[in-house]
């Protein structure tokens, strides 16, 4: 059975042959594990027996430079500064009074972004892996760092019009991106990967009635457009957002990623009983204690656990809990995990 296979039998909620895999990690961990291992990246990738592969386009917009101090800079103009992407060094659309201020905003064009390498890159896979691809589309940053994240929330309730423009024309950019990226290379690609954090350790960052009011239709118009050209959407999230998930399954979302078991209502055997039929799970082999503090063994010994709980009936994607595996996280730990998602059999 090939990566592909195994995944697409995964999402039709059927067990494959193994648990397919999938590895995120820090840039930094990364060429950690590939100076320890000896591999290059696709040696690295084979070796833990991901099952995954990614296509991106590139953009290309305007180079207007940064500011002092600035570090990178989104499409939609926030410069930011610190550690990774950083923190926001301004907020251009804070002081927004009108519909008028909305749609004069220099919003970025998608044709800035190129998609002439897609199908060259998607095709070199040679249909073994499951190709994901399409914008990161993350929209709901994208707002908060337009408008900044407490001004967000009151105007939320004081102009909730205008937020519902704001969220609409982020959204229409992320739309409009990989709605080329699909026309270009659709068939070459299994799933739209998405990604927007909702979640805190201790629950959700919005409630579902604002959710409903100014996340889910922007949500909903992204599933639509993954699933008008044949394709699986999974959102990665962040953090613990169970009051959330049916709504997403409601709107036809079909895998979340990365799923973390120490965030409130999070836990793994709760998860898979509520909601392990109806959508994808993939994650939460916790990469906060396990894979840092622990030993092979011990590590060893959780993933087989998790395996225990989210394997049965398919449905589950096996990987660490957080996308973004640390530097300090041991190389040794990493390979333990992934060997013995290889060595596990549900029987």
């Amino acid at each position: 059975m090939t990566s592909r296979e195994r995944v697409l039998l995964s999402f039709a909620h059927k067990e494959p042959d193994r648990v397919p895999c999938w590895c995120g990690s820090s840039p930094e961990f990364w060429e950690k594990a590939k100076q320890s291992t000896g591999f290059d990246d696709e040696g690295l990738r084979r070796r833990l027996g991901d099952d995954f592969r990614r296509v991106f386009a590139i953009y290309k917009g305007p180079d207007k430079g940064l500011s002092p101090g600035a570090t990178w800079r989104s499409p939609f103009g926030v410069e930011r500064m610190g550690i990774g992407y950083g923190q926001p060094l301004t907020h251009p659309l804070a002081a927004v009074q009108t519909e008028a201020d909305v749609l004069d905003f220099e919003w970025p064009n998608p044709d800035w972004v190129d998609v002439g390498r897609l199908r060259a890159d998607a095709s070199a896979f040679g249909g073994e892996y499951a190709v994901l691809g399409g914008d990161w589309s993350p929209f709901w940053h994208d707002v908060i760092d337009l408008l900044g994240m407490e001004n967000l929330f009151y105007l939320m309730f004081d102009r909730p019009e205008l937020v519902s423009l704001i969220f609409k024309k982020v959204t229409d950019y992320y739309y409009a991106v990989s709605e080329r990226i699909f026309e270009t290379a659709a068939d070459l690609i299994d799933i739209f990967f998405i990604g927007n954090d909702f979640g805190s350790k201790t629950g959700p960052l919005i409630g579902t009635d604002l959710f409903e009011r100014f996340i889910a239709p922007e949500l909903k118009r992204l599933i639509h457009l993954g699933h008008k050209y044949g394709l699986k959407v999974m959102l990665h999230c962040c953090g613990g957002f169970r009051p959330l998930i049916p709504l997403m399954i409601r709107d036809g979302l079909d895998g979340l990623h990365a799923l973390q078991p120490y965030c409130t209502g999070m836990e793994p055997s709760s998860l898979k009983h509520d909601f392990g039929s109806q959508i994808l799970l993939n994650g939460a082999i916790d990469s906060q204690k396990f894979l840092i503090e622990g030993n092979e063994e011990s590590v060893r010994q959780e993933t087989l656990r998790i395996l225990s709980i989210m394997s049965g009936g398919g449905g589950y994607v096996a990987g660490a809990s957080h996308d973004y595996i640390l530097p300090e996280t041991p190389v040794e730990n990493v390979l333990a995990m992934f060997d013995a998602i290889h060595d596990y059999r549900s029987n």
